[in-house]
């Protein structure tokens, strides 16, 4: 470290800055203070994991769709779209739905069993007025929403001849009941499977698979007698029956090898049960599987099981209009990739849809992943067809939701036409985002689905962040006085070799975010360090944070060495006198300066010429900040500058929220009442040059976004009780164009966003 750079730095940040702060305090009040804000979506269309689809047999048009971690769906074919039914609730683990079940004689009525993982409350939720409102039952069993396994199903089933009747089939506690209309809950003694109880590892159970019972053995206010319940876990039996309403239990004798798991199954009106079947319960690892044929009034086992190159198979569904047809969804057939079987004669000869099938998918054009054409699928679980309409099949991925109308086309050779079935549903996780002053209106970083600069929040957008594709995007910044210039950083694709993949996790852009170019990767020498698609990384986790100073011209890139790039990452030169470890954060007004903070020792470091290198800097103010050390590479960052304002500082700590406007030298806690967790910076407030703070934060018991006017003196809930997602907030983003819009990234529900209202 050179004398000179230090009396520089010091120089610097002495000259032309406020004095340190001090502390503030205020409250507003938590309720009726409060600002009233509208609330939606940015539209991408889908993009997540739904494991489970079911159309009413009661009402045409009326349908339910489960996501793993995003809550659940309704569809009404009035409005052509569909309704999510949890955004009101602040209970996380209620947005892992594990099963869900339309009353088949009472359209109004469904039930769903929630849970996002074993270490979450298990709970039942009932509806009367079709997912609206719930009534919630905590109960004593575990579920996995969104742990492996959460495409088998239905677990729950409803008696469709006595609605009070419902079982379900548990993970890890055996077969549970109500007889109560779902008011409460108690295991089935006679049930011969227990549970295997909750596993101590990181594994988890498939458990009962699925619960169907057939109306034929009873009568409308006479439970019906007989019922099926499919077993996941390794067992020598694939299925049970009852035949005295649950009473007592017997295994059914044949059918599939005992290694496999039963997955999915169907009754027909004749009393033929098709089931099926896979070698692991997915929806990764499933190796191998099988269909089967039941024929339920003479017990014959038949397999029907599809031509089957490596993978199993999970979606069924059957044609209640045509005895006899049915398709099946593969799982896992990475080569040549997962289809959909269809057979018109009880299994005995099958049609694959893959390689006719047509997808229009102009409403969500990111799922051409960059290509030329959209891929049929993945993860193909959820597979129901309309039981008023032969013609309409519909089928999930793991990113999408698709429909066709002319399913039939397939019988006579020609092709299926099919569209994306989303309007309404937003199912991402969302890791970042960013509200440039220029260009897009949004930037944001997906989980699976790289990212995407949004024009119209109304569009799914056209822009994926493409050329390179990541798999994540977890970090994205801009030049803060040439915002065209953005960097961004993430996972890389899986699909590396295909076109757009090829295993870049650093990314730039000269047009705000609207076009790409894969940056050089560093390699870990001293010196210059020229960029190499060969070369091995630097980082921890195959992805680092990169920043851009406030001109444009230097990127910093946090690898365990951080080094920095003045010719678009064609060489990258280490960040002199920096300890390792640190991540630099970019002044957003002056280009020279970048500043670092060493989470374990306090210690404070500046560079005042573009992370060349770095200086330490005596600073006070902040509590022990080693607490504060992110350790999730997609947690927000604590530290954040100021747009538009040199020196300016905020440093979000577990002991308060923080404040520098003399570049770090001191800090002053701003006590406005708010337990801070993630901030950002929006439009200034009429008559003030100083951005309008975003929030995500605790006041009292209640957890929600913010808006500060004052600089963190005074907080305005802006959120509310008809719009909490779960509470489950990843990021958040003020828009400096718009003053009062503030975006946040759900773990989910996709992006929302909120105005004055």
């Amino acid at each position: 470290m050179s004398n000179g750079i230090t009396r520089r730095a010091a120089g610097l940040l002495a000259v032309g800055l406020a004095p340190g702060l001090t502390a503030f305090g205020g409250v507003t009040s938590s309720g009726q203070g409060d600002q009233a804000y509208r609330w939606r979506n940015v539209k991408v269309g889908a993009g997540g994991f739904i494991p489970g689809i079911i159309f009413s047999r009661v009402e045409r048009g009326l349908a339910y769709a489960r996501s793993d971690m995003g809550g659940a769906y309704r569809y009404d074919a009035a409005s052509g779209r569909w309704r999510p039914l949890q955004d009101a609730s602040p209970l996380s683990s209620d947005f892992g739905v594990e099963s869900i079940a339309a009353d088949p004689t009472d359209a109004n009525r469904v039930h769903m069993a929630v849970g996002v993982h074993r270490g979450d409350p298990g709970a039942m939720l009932r509806s009367d007025d079709r997912g609206e409102t719930w009534s919630r039952v905590e109960v004593p069993f575990r579920m996995g929403g969104n742990e492996d396994g959460r495409g088998l199903g239905e677990r729950l089933a409803i008696d469709p001849n006595d609605n009070q009747v419902l079982y379900f089939g548990s993970r890890h506690d055996g077969l549970q009941t109500s007889t109560d209309g779902g008011r409460s809950w108690a295991k089935v003694e006679s049930f011969p499977l227990k549970g295997l109880g909750l596993p101590t590892g990181r594994e988890t159970h498939g458990g009962l698979s699925f619960v169907v019972f057939d109306p034929r053995s009873g009568s409308r206010g006479r439970r019906s007698q007989t019922l099926f319940v499919g077993v996941a876990d390794p067992h020598e039996h694939a299925l049970y029956r009852s035949d005295d309403g649950g009473r007592s239990w017997r295994p059914v004798e044949g059918g599939p090898r005992a290694e496999l798991s039963a997955a999915k199954a169907e009754l027909d009106d004749r009393g033929v049960l098709y089931v099926t079947c896979t070698l692991g319960i997915g929806p990764n690892g499933v190796t191998d599987g099988a269909v089967w044929r039941l024929d339920t009034n003479t017990g014959a086992w038949t397999d029907i099981t599809p031509p089957r190159p490596l993978g199993g198979f999970m979606g069924i569904a059957v044609d209640r209009q045509r005895p006899g047809a049915l398709m099946v969804s593969t799982l896992n057939r990475w080569r040549p990739g997962d289809t959909i079987w269809r057979s018109t004669d009880d299994g005995r000869s099958w049609k694959s849809l893959r390689e006719t099938a047509r997808h229009d998918v102009s409403a969500t054009p990111y799922l051409n992943w960059g290509n030329d054409r959209p891929d049929f699928g993945w993860w193909i679980a959820a597979l129901a067809l309309d039981p008023f309409d032969s013609d309409r099949l519909v089928y999930a991925t793991g990113a999408t939701v698709y429909e066709t109308r002319n399913l039939s086309a397939a019988d006579a050779g020609g092709p299926t036409a099919w569209k994306p079935w989303v309007e309404g549903i937003e199912q991402t996780a969302v890791i970042t985002l960013v509200s440039p002053p220029v260009g897009p209106q949004l930037l944001t970083g997906f989980g699976d689905i790289s990212g995407f600069a949004h024009e119209d929040l109304d569009r799914s957008p056209e822009l994926q962040f493409t050329t390179p594709v990541f798999a994540n995007t977890n970090q994205i910044d801009y030049a803060g006085m040439v915002p065209e210039i953005v960097v961004r950083s993430g996972t890389p694709h899986e699909g590396v070799g295909s076109e757009g993949h090829d295993g870049s996790t650093l990314a730039w852009s000269a047009d705000a975010g609207r076009s790409w170019k894969p940056l050089g990767r560093p390699r870990p020498a001293s010196g210059a360090i020229t960029a190499s698609p060969d070369n091995p990384r630097m980082d921890l986790y195959r992805d680092a944070p990169i920043t851009v100073s406030a001109d444009g011209s230097t990127f910093v890139l946090a690898t365990p060495q951080t080094v920095w790039s003045d010719d678009r990452g064609a060489t990258w030169r280490p960040c002199l006198d920096l300890p390792p470890l640190l991540r630099p954060v970019a002044d957003r007004k002056d280009p020279g300066l970048f500043y670092a903070m060493d989470f374990a020792t306090g210690g404070w470091f500046v560079s005042v010429d573009q992370a060349r290198s770095f200086a330490p800097v005596p600073s006070r103010g902040l509590p022990d900040v080693s607490g504060d050390r992110p350790t999730w590479r997609e947690q927000a960052f604590p530290l954040k500058a100021t747009p538009g304002h040199e020196g300016d500082l905020w440093f979000v700590s577990r002991s308060g929220l923080y404040n520098s406007r003399d570049g770090g030298q001191t800090f002053a806690r701003i006590d406005g009442g708010l337990a801070v967790e993630m901030l950002d910076f929006g439009k200034p407030p009429a008559g003030s040059a100083y951005p309008a703070l975003f929030a995500i934060g605790t006041r009292g018991a209640v957890r929600g976004v913010f808006r500060s006017d004052d600089r963190g003196r005074t907080w305005l809930r802006v959120s509310d009780d008809r719009h909490e997602y779960g509470r489950r907030y990843r990021a958040i983003a003020g828009d400096p164009r718009v003053f009062g819009r503030v975006y946040v990234a759900t773990d989910g529900r996709g992006v929302v966003y909120g105005e004055p209202a």
